[in-house]
């Protein structure tokens, strides 16, 4: 497959068929295809970064607003991917090993930024949510592969000996990403359990100034860190918050909503802080609900 020109604004069509003979014929053919990918540094001229996101389906996370299975055609979220990837401005793509080595055998990877997604054990719904251990890359595999970032997701219940667990192997993490010299974008939150259960994640100002103030700490060096963020419940708060820290952060795109023009507002007051960088953002650009992915990938880039 051959991913369109640079403004395309259909998704490409993927042959599965081909994928699948690649892989059982061919399997060496994922690192000959990391080994000649074209890199680049992570921040351009700009000094921005956008990011699309596409590490949800290994989490179990699977639904996008009232569609459960939405990202579950693996067909139809490269198709997506390659299309964001192929928009003016679309620095590069946070995802699983599965996904990026679907990405690299269809040789979309070239000229842009490529972070693996570290630990995904947390998976959505389970009573082991929170004890969020490492199955995805590893320092080595990102560093092997020649990729140029990594992500972690460190949910912190007070109520829950599994976030213990996560902390420490969070630290451990990115111990192993400095030393290699990479960064990794830690994407920290104060979390509890509802009445019935679910997780949810406090985004209230106290709650995000607590999570950075402790994501920020982890580790013997934080030269390379990176922090992922939400945007507060309240907008006005994020000056005050991101005063937390001097790591150089990124917001992150949350739930899908019918009121993405509201996002798009929240997301460019929060871009004009000192320590915002850029967006990294999945569902709400790959699924938006006019179902436009280049109209939506295209007004995330303007806000930069």
């Amino acid at each position: 497959m051959t991913v369109g020109p640079a403004r395309a604004a259909t998704p490409p069509h993927v042959d599965v068929a081909e994928l699948v003979r690649l892989r059982a014929h061919h399997p060496e053919s994922v690192a000959e295809a990391a080994a000649r990918r074209v890199r680049r540094s992570l921040l351009g001229d700009s000094g921005r970064l956008m990011i699309v996101a596409a590490d949800h389906p290994a989490r179990g996370a699977l639904g996008v607003g009232d569609r459960k299975l939405a990202m579950a055609n693996r067909a139809d979220l490269l198709e997506r991917l390659c299309l964001a990837l192929s928009r003016p401005g679309v620095d590069g793509v946070l995802a699983t090993a599965d996904i990026l080595d679907d990405l690299l055998l269809l040789g979309a990877l070239d000229d842009k930024v490529v972070m693996g997604s570290m630990n995904r054990g947390g998976l959505q719904g389970a009573a082991f949510e929170l004890d969020d251990r490492f199955t995805g890359h590893r320092a080595e595999d990102i560093e092997r592969l020649g990729f140029d970032a990594g992500k972690l997701l460190l949910r912190i219940d007070y109520d829950d000996p599994g976030s213990l667990t996560t902390l420490e192997s969070t630290a451990r993490a990115i111990d192993d990403m400095a030393a290699r010299h990479l960064p990794v974008f830690v994407e920290p939150f104060i979390s509890r359990r509802t009445d019935e259960g679910r997780l949810k994640n406090d985004l209230s100002a106290e709650a995000v100034i607590r999570s950075i103030a402790i994501s920020s700490g982890l580790g013997g060096t934080s030269a390379y860190t990176w922090l992922k963020l939400p945007v507060t419940e309240n907008p006005d708060d994020m000056a005050e918050v991101m005063e937390t820290s001097t790591l150089p952060a990124v917001l992150l795109g949350g739930e899908v909503g019918d009121d993405q023009d509201g996002a798009y507002e929240k997301w460019r007051g929060a871009l004009q802080l000192p320590t915002v960088r850029g967006l990294v953002v999945g569902r709400s650009l790959l699924y938006p609900a006019d179902g436009d992915v280049a109209a939506a990938v295209d007004t995330a880039v303007g806000l930069l």
